[in-house]
C-alpha cells in the first residue's frame, strides 16, 4: 500500500473498532492486527489510539454536519423538517459505527463532539424559526429556546431508534415531523402550565381516531399551504 492507501485502511479499521468496542476498550495493538501491520505504523500515521479517534470524529462530525445543514437549507417549512429528520434516520442507518462513535464517546483533548455539531443544527433551525415566528407576530426572541426542544427530540428518537430500529425508518419519521409540526403549526402566543382539571378537560377533547401519521410528498405541500404560510 502507499501511505495514502494505509492510512485510509487504518481509519476505517479505527472506526469498525472504536464503534464495537468504545475508546476505552479499543486498543493499538488490535487495529494493527487486524491491517495486518505492527503497532508502530499506527503511531507512525497518528501519533497512537487518541490521534487516529480524533481524525474519525473530525470526518464523522464533517459529513453528518453536512448531511444537516443541506437537509434543511431549502423547501417549505415542513418539508425542512421532514428531510432533516430523514436525513439523520438514515445516517444512523447507512453509518452505523460514525453514529455509535460521536454519540456514545468524548474526544480526549478535543472540543468538537456530537454536542458541538447540536449546536451547529439548533443555530440553524434557531435561525429559520426566528423567521417564522416573526412572521406570524409570535416573539423570534424564543426561537432558540424551541430550536433546542427541536433538536433535542429528534436527537433523542435517534438514539433511541439506533438500537430499536423498529419502526422503519419512514414511520419514525413521520411520527417524529407529526409531533414538530402539529406542535409549531398550534404554538400559542402566551402559553401556560394547566391545572390538573384544564389537562383532563383537553385529554377528553383528543380525536383517538384521527390517521396515523405520514410524511409529505412535494405534490401534498402544493395542495394546502395556507396553514403553512400563516
Amino acid at each position: 500500500m502507499t501511505g495514502r492507501e494505509r492510512r485510509e485502511q487504518l481509519i476505517s479499521i479505527g472506526r469498525t473498532v472504536f464503534a464495537e468496542r468504545g475508546f476505552d476498550g479499543s486498543s493499538v495493538e488490535e487495529i494493527a492486527a487486524r491491517a495486518g501491520v505492527s503497532k508502530p505504523v499506527v503511531y507512525e500515521h497518528f501519533g497512537g489510539k487518541e490521534g487516529l479517534y480524533a481524525v474519525i470524529v473530525d470526518r464523522e462530525m464533517l459529513a453528518l454536519e453536512k448531511v444537516i445543514v443541506d437537509a434543511i437549507r431549502e423547501g417549505r417549512w415542513r418539508q425542512r423538517i421532514e428531510q432533516a429528520v430523514v436525513a439523520l434516520l438514515t445516517y444512523v442507518e447507512d453509518e452505523t459505527d460514525g453514529f455509535l462513535i460521536l454519540v456514545r464517546d468524548s474526544v480526549p483533548g478535543k472540543d468538537r463532539s456530537y454536542a458541538t455539531l447540536l449546536n451547529i443544527a439548533v443555530n440553524q433551525v434557531s435561525h429559520l424559526l426566528g423567521k417564522a415566528f416573526a412572521h406570524r407576530g409570535l416573539d423570534p426572541a424564543l426561537a432558540t429556546l424551541y430550536g433546542q426542544a427541536l433538536v433535542g427530540m429528534v436527537s433523542t428518537t435517534a438514539q433511541w431508534w439506533l438500537d430499536e430500529r423498529s419502526p422503519d425508518k419512514e414511520t419514525v419519521a413521520a411520527h417524529i415531523v407529526n409531533l414538530c409540526w402539529n406542535g409549531l403549526s398550534r404554538m400559542e402566543a402566551q402559553p401556560k402550565l394547566l391545572t390538573a382539571d384544564e389537562v383532563e378537560e383537553q385529554l377528553a377533547a383528543v380525536d383517538l381516531s384521527a390517521p396515523d401519521p405520514t410524511l409529505v410528498t412535494p405534490q401534498d405541500e402544493g395542495q394546502d399551504t395556507t396553514q403553512e404560510q400563516e
